[in-house]
């Protein structure tokens, strides 16, 4: 079982001190992070460093003085299945430098760091992995999926006629204040409505309209476009830039959609006209957009948008608290399945019944039971959310069926009509 020390304290590891850094430290832990992201020439940035210092919540692995290992986490919510919110670990800027790597610095991090999640009362621990093998000996599996289309637009030649607009409504360009400000609210709003989204901070807003500069960062001032229904409400926001490039004297341009942002498809339809109409464009480039958006089915010719690289796992997720998390989700049938969970770290570990009422509400509990499916916390943590399915994770041999036709009725529990994701990266 995990175990509950006190996680203020430090740790010595082979021969390397693992401990919460001061204020007064945050400026090499900076530096640190940039080498560790083989960025070593990269400027720091203090002052931003220190608004996210939180006490115990900034770790580093010390040899000596120097530091070699940097850890950070904070808590935010977390919107489920359902629309509820739980409370998330989230695990950021982990970095172990190569001259002490295989030395169980990072082990020592996540370990100390999830065992204070769990006592602070988080559902889940999530993070963004640069590699996929690194964090599934941590109990955390791949939970939501990124998604990203090019459109070439002399194929498409914009949207399908007849589609809902938004009558008296209006679109108007915006300052990066205004971005910010009619952004956040705006995308509060709309983070309740999708499984996998999570809350963005004051800091993020400021970095993402340049009100902080970070060294490295190439910030470039976006177009920021702004829906208003007839009354004056905002329902859609698109941010996009644009590569203003000719080839010889015919305009050759590629549109990037930083951020599309729409309460409702009459939104959506007007914010994609006005990305797809814009002067000399021949290309726009969606980087983040969720994997079931019905984007290319808009357009007149679908076959005109191409799959881009970003359609791989993103953001990973481990439970902390089986029964709060399960019970804060809602389901897509009624019925009941027993999860025998193996968590070598012991969060998740036992025997675990899902029991789900005819409105989808659900509850989870401890159980004697026999079990109908066994897996591991890995597993768990991709099934929450709804990025993976029961049936798949057997057919890979993930996941083991005790009882004939568990998985596919456990498919039927878990589905969501929206798959996870979250457009914020941390």
């Amino acid at each position: 079982m995990h175990n509950n020390t006190d996680q203020t304290a430090a740790e010595t590891v082979n021969g390397v001190q693992v401990r919460a850094v001061t204020v007064d430290e945050v400026e090499e832990w900076n530096r640190a992070l940039n080498f560790g992201f083989l960025r070593p020439h990269a400027g720091v940035a203090p002052d931003l460093r220190r608004r996210q210092w939180a006490l115990d919540r900034m770790v580093a692995g010390f040899d000596g003085d120097r530091q070699i290992a940097t850890f950070r986490s904070f808590d935010v919510e977390l919107t489920v299945p359902g629309g509820a919110v739980v409370q998330a670990d989230a695990v950021t800027n982990v970095t172990v430098s190569a001259t002490h790597r295989r030395r169980g610095l990072l082990s020592a991090m996540m370990r100390r760091d999830l065992a204070a999640a769990a006592e602070r009362g988080c559902a889940v621990s999530i993070l963004m992995a640069a590699e996929y093998n690194i964090y599934g000996r941590f109990g955390f599996g791949p939970a939501t999926r990124g998604s990203g289309w090019d459109i070439d637009l002399s194929r498409t030649r914009g949207l399908r006629e007849g589609l809902p607009g938004v009558p008296g409504g209006r679109i108007d360009f915006v300052t990066l204040a205004e971005q910010a400000e009619l952004g956040a609210e705006l995308y509060d709003r709309w983070r309740r409505t999708q499984p996998g989204a999570i809350a963005r901070d004051e800091i993020w807003w400021e970095r993402h309209t340049n009100r902080i500069q970070v060294p490295g960062d190439s910030f470039k001032a976006p177009f920021a476009a702004v829906h208003r229904d007839a009354d004056g409400a905002v329902t859609g926001m698109a941010v996009y830039r644009v590569d203003n490039k000719w080839d010889g004297a015919y305009p050759d341009s590629t549109l990037t959609v930083d951020e599309f942002i729409a309460l409702d498809l009459p939104t959506a339809v007007e914010l994609w006209r006005l990305v797809l109409s814009v002067d000399w464009v021949r290309k726009v480039v969606v980087e983040g957009i969720a994997p079931d958006d019905p984007l290319p089915l808009l357009l007149q010719d679908p076959r005109a948008a191409t799959p881009r690289k970003e359609n791989s796992d993103a953001m990973w997720l481990r439970l902390l608290d089986v029964e709060a998390a399960f019970g804060a989700r809602s389901y897509g049938a009624p019925g009941r399945v027993v999860l025998e969970v193996e968590d070598r770290l012991g969060y998740a570990s036992g025997r675990f019944a899902i029991e789900v009422a005819e409105d989808g509400t659900g509850r989870c509990t401890r159980t004697e039971d026999d079990a109908d499916l066994a897996l591991d916390a890995t597993e768990l943590g991709a099934l929450y959310l709804g990025a993976e399915t029961a049936p798949r994770l057997a057919a890979a041999a993930l996941l083991t069926e005790l009882r004939p036709g568990a998985a596919a009725a456990a498919d039927l529990l878990l589905r969501t009509p929206l798959r996870a994701w979250t457009p914020t990266e941390f």
